[in-house]
């Protein structure tokens, strides 16, 4: 127990020292090691660890899913959503809102990162907003939240990285993060009608668009619902596998990139650089992760922590609860991936032992990653936006986004005591 201590506390020492969380994981994770089992037991553990972590197949889904969602981006299929959910909602008081959210959501069954879903809906949403006067903490607020529904709507990164930590199949965490999904947008929409109803300066309404109009937007988007119908459709139907579906969707991405004139050598090269420096950020962190969660599993923290928490006399459902508000809290302070693959190790073997599914546990995880993805002060998705929008001070992004934490906070209450919500489309699969 003490020696994990130990490692946590010299990890958020590193942390404060601005070491990466990456190098402050490995180093106290091999550390560790050394420290229980000895110099040659740490240094073939860790070696093994770079090893299979590096040949897995079942990760080759990470690159190609990053691969998709930045094919997209370039193809601009976020703008022929945008203009398809503006066609329908935009003449409401709030409507842009409700079109940015629902067009957040859909980029993000096609790209399955938070931070790419909020910087390109900047790019597309913001001057339309700001155009029409509506107010930049309503604005920025909007964007980054719906940004939030890119790691929830399958396909997810963050699913398939938890999917293989926990050994949980990926299908079925994309089938469950599908209604959550849903909720959590709809949620957001109510909370801009509340917005604009306390506040009618938010958010003035917009023009109407006759169903002709309406009709021609949704042509728009045929490309994007043809490559989440192969995707997804494929994975649910049992056509392939999750690698499988995201090499296809990769595919169908650089195929739309290309047919529109979007992809020339020089962008295609800056596509490449980008996911694979993305990729091999998060292989990084992966692999030390799991070298820091194998010295955790070394001592004898996890089965003293779960003794602990079961003579609590809590209810399971009431130890869960609390976990996710550990979960809240951490993630107002920690990078929200880095939070997870450190304290997985410790949560998910009590999880099972409480009887609870592993697939409406990662739902829960990816929600709380949510959350903090916009709490301040460390949100991602705030600083991302303030990066693109220099303009918007960070000041009005937290004024703007800080109900729609409460709406996410809201939904991982519901979520939490109604299981069913997450577990009947992948209940299905079965």
């Amino acid at each position: 127990m003490i020696e994990t201590l130990v490692g946590f506390a010299a990890i958020f020492v590193l942390a404060l020292l601005r070491v990466p969380l990456a190098i402050s994981m490995g180093a106290v994770g091999l550390a560790g090691i050394t420290y229980v089992r000895g110099w040659e037991p740490a240094l073939a553990s860790t070696a093994q660890v770079v090893y299979e972590t590096g040949f897995a197949y079942t990760l080759s889904v990470v690159p190609l899913f990053i691969l998709m969602g930045n094919f997209v981006a370039r193809a601009g299929l976020a703008h022929e959503l945008f203009q398809a959910a503006y066609a329908f909602i935009g003449h409401l008081r709030g409507g842009l809102a409700h079109a940015t959210v629902a067009a957040c959501a859909g980029f993000g069954a096609i790209c399955g990162s938070s931070i790419a879903t909020a910087a390109t809906m900047s790019k597309v949403a913001y001057p339309s907003m700001k155009k029409l006067g509506y107010s930049d903490a309503l604005s920025t607020g909007v964007i980054a939240a719906g940004g939030t529904l890119g790691i929830m709507i399958p396909p997810s990164t963050i699913m398939v990285i938890y999917g293989i930590i926990t050994e949980t199949h990926i299908g079925k965490l994309f089938a469950a993060g599908v209604i959550p999904g849903i909720l959590t947008a709809l949620l957001m929409m109510v909370a801009v009608v509340l917005m604009t109803w306390h506040d009618p300066e938010h958010a003035p309404a917009g023009q109407k668009y006759s169903w002709s109009e309406r009709l021609e937007a949704l042509r728009g988007i045929w490309g994007v619902l043809l490559l989440v119908i192969v995707v997804l459709g494929g994975i649910y139907g049992g056509f392939f596998t999750a690698t499988e579906g995201a090499g296809m969707g990769a595919m169908g991405a650089f195929l739309f990139a290309v047919a529109r004139g979007a992809l020339s050598f020089k962008a295609l090269f800056e596509v490449l650089v980008e996911s694979a420096r993305t990729t091999a950020m998060l292989f990084t962190l992966l692999i030390s992760a799991t070298v820091f969660a194998n010295f955790v599993n070394f001592t004898s923290m996890p089965m003293e922590l779960k003794e602990w928490i079961t003579h609590l006399g809590l209810s399971p459902i009431m130890i869960v609860g609390a976990m996710m508000l550990i979960y809240v809290i951490l993630g107002t302070v920690m990078e929200e991936l880095t939070m997870v693959l450190l304290t997985i190790p410790l949560f998910f073997p009590i999880v099972v032992q409480l009887g609870f599914d592993p697939v409406w546990f990662g739902v829960l995880i990816v929600m709380v990653i949510q959350i903090g993805l916009i709490s301040p002060p460390v949100g991602m998705n705030l600083f991302v936006i303030n990066t693109l929008l220099p303009k918007v001070g960070l000041g009005t992004i937290f004024r703007g986004v800080w109900p729609l934490v409460v709406v996410l906070v809201i939904t991982l209450v519901i979520l939490l005591f109604f299981p069913s919500l997450s577990l009947w489309l992948p209940s299905m699969m079965d």
